[in-house]
C-alpha cells in the first residue's frame, strides 16, 4: 500500500519571519496550536537539526495527547522539516512534516506537506487538524 500524504497552502497576513517564529517559538506556538477546542499547555522546542520537540494537545475532555519528533532540517525563516509521532498511536512509524514559508504580497505563503501516513483515515484526521491549527494561526495575526 502506498503511504498517504496531505498538502495545505494558506496565505498568512504577516511577514514570514514572524510566521516562522510563531511556528517555532514555544511561547508563541502555545497561543495558537491545536484545532478547534484543543489547546497547547506545553511546548518544548530545540530548534536545530537533530533537536527534538514535544507539544501537548489538551483535548476538550481534559485528556492529553503528545506530539513529538526530531528536526531534520531547519532553515530560518524559510523551512522546517521534522518527524511527527503521536503518543496516542505508539505503534505507528513516524510521519514527516515539511513547512515552507514563502514571501507573498499579502504576507507569507505557508505550504505544509505531511507525508508517510499508514492510511487515508489517519491522513484525513490530520488534514482536519492542520486546517484548524492554521485557522488559529491566521486569527492570531488578524487580531
Amino acid at each position: 500500500m502506498e503511504p498517504a500524504s496531505l498538502s495545505l497552502r494558506r496565505v498568512i497576513r504577516a511577514p514570514r519571519e514572524r510566521v516562522f517564529a510563531a511556528w517555532t517559538t514555544p511561547d508563541q506556538l502555545r497561543q495558537w496550536w491545536g484545532p478547534g477546542l484543543v489547546t497547547c499547555p506545553e511546548a518544548h522546542i530545540d530548534l536545530r537539526e537533530g533537536g527534538e520537540y514535544r507539544l501537548a494537545n489538551r483535548q476538550p475532555d481534559g485528556g492529553l495527547i503528545w506530539i513529538f519528533g526530531r528536526f531534520e532540517r531547519v532553515r530560518a525563516p524559510e523551512e522546517v522539516v521534522y518527524t511527527w509521532n503521536l503518543s496516542s498511536r505508539p505503534d505507528d512509524a513516524p510521519t514527516l512534516v515539511t513547512v515552507t514559508f514563502l514571501p507573498h504580497d499579502d504576507g507569507t505563503e505557508l505550504i505544509l506537506r505531511h507525508e508517510r501516513f499508514v492510511g487515508e483515515p489517519i491522513r484525513d484526521m490530520h488534514l482536519q487538524g492542520w486546517g484548524g491549527c492554521i485557522d488559529k494561526l491566521e486569527a492570531l495575526f488578524a487580531a
